[in-house]
């Protein structure tokens, strides 16, 4: 059994100021992912007894950057996917073990009007050809800021928000292609119809406090690995950034 924790902390240094090395040991997870951390190497020393951990950069300061705490060594360390154009950012780290791949991912934002729209459809293309190449050697158990509420229930206000960022319609076809290439959204598998269960939420406008929020935080796993998800939880009780917390146990 496996239990795996995803957060996009929105500033590792911001987030270790409001009490995530408490949360981080209460939650007693094999896997931590972390997503914008931004941070440069050497900014932060962050270390737990009993974990490894591995650290991706972003070039560009203060931005983006991917983090992971691994309890188990890995076999094998990959940071980005073999490639300059997507790379620069840090924005993906994956461990290679016996039996599955895990994989972290902070997936680029299209950003407001959608400017960055063509550089992030590519980016899914990029990633989507990562995640099948790794799934043709293991199974993959992948997680992250996804930048995307894949549907209508993923989000409180669908209709203000359709061709948004996150909920573009090309940003939530891209998420259904990449779940048909062979992935399970381990929450839906669960909680196909569950209303109200969101990760992130904007700092205007008292939007957690009204829970009005999205979820655009996953763990999906090789559709062979479906059967083995014992629980998918959303820790919305826990604070210190703009999102919260995802779980998964796995029977691994």
């Amino acid at each position: 059994m496996k239990k795996l924790i995803s957060w996009n902390v929105n500033g590792l240094r911001a987030c270790v100021g409001k009490n995530f090395e408490e949360e981080f040991r209460n939650l007693d997870a094999d896997f931590f992912c972390l997503q914008e951390t931004k941070l440069q190497e050497g900014q932060i020393d962050l270390q737990f007894e009993g974990y490894c951990s591995f650290w991706n950069y972003a070039e560009k300061k203060g931005y983006s950057g991917t983090a992971i705490f691994a309890k188990e060594a890995p076999n094998a360390v990959y940071y980005g996917m073999n490639d300059a154009y997507y790379d620069s950012e840090g924005r993906v780290i994956t461990l290679e073990y016996d039996e599955y791949f895990v994989v972290t991912c902070y997936t680029p934002n299209a950003q407001d009007g959608l400017k960055r729209l063509e550089y992030r459809m590519s980016w899914d293309d990029k990633f989507r050809g990562y995640l099948l190449s790794l799934d043709a050697k293991k199974p993959v158990i992948f997680c992250g800021d996804l930048n995307v509420a894949h549907q209508e229930i993923d989000l409180k206000n669908p209709k203000t928000n359709r061709g948004n960022a996150g909920f573009s319609d090309e940003e939530r076809e891209k998420f259904t292609t990449l779940l048909e290439s062979g992935f399970t959204d381990s929450f839906r598998c669960l909680y196909p119809d569950l209303t109200g269960a969101y990760s992130w939420w904007s700092y205007r406008f008292n939007a957690r406090k009204n829970n009005a929020g999205w979820r655009i935080d996953y763990f999906c796993v090789s559709d062979r690995l479906a059967e083995k998800i014992v629980s998918a939880s959303i820790h919305s009780e826990i604070f210190g950034s703009d999102h919260c917390p995802v779980e998964l146990i796995l029977d691994v």
